[in-house]
């Protein structure tokens, strides 16, 4: 019973991240490179543009990558974190011109302990 509810659609979650950053100057353009980095580093992939999405196996695991993001939050623009649950995840539609495109997969993670 515990494993099904580890498995469950209402656990697992999504984390985005949304961002706008200023890129005028070379201290700015180095600060977004450093912030799209950390978010491929820890895992993250690009959806769309300045749009990146991590899957995580619960809540708790969602909070620690949230945190990462939080810390390395650079000095201007806007960054907006936002969760969906995968159940939530699973009714978006995703276009590209007038063509439907399939939503990314979800990640097979096996536990080892």
């Amino acid at each position: 019973m515990k494993n099904l509810e580890r498995l469950n659609q209402y656990r697992i979650m999504w984390v985005f991240v949304f961002f706008d950053l200023p890129t005028d100057t070379k201290k700015e353009r180095r600060a977004y490179t450093r912030f799209r980095k950390m978010l491929i580093n820890d895992g993250f992939s690009m959806l769309q543009f300045s749009i990146y999405i991590r899957h995580c196996n619960s809540r708790e695991n969602a909070d620690v990558h949230i945190k990462r993001v939080k810390v390395s939050l650079p000095e201007h623009g806007e960054v907006i974190l936002f969760t969906l649950t995968d159940k939530q995840f699973g009714m978006l539609e995703i276009f590209k011109s007038a063509a439907e495109v399939k939503k990314p997969e979800t990640p097979q993670q096996l536990e080892l302990f």
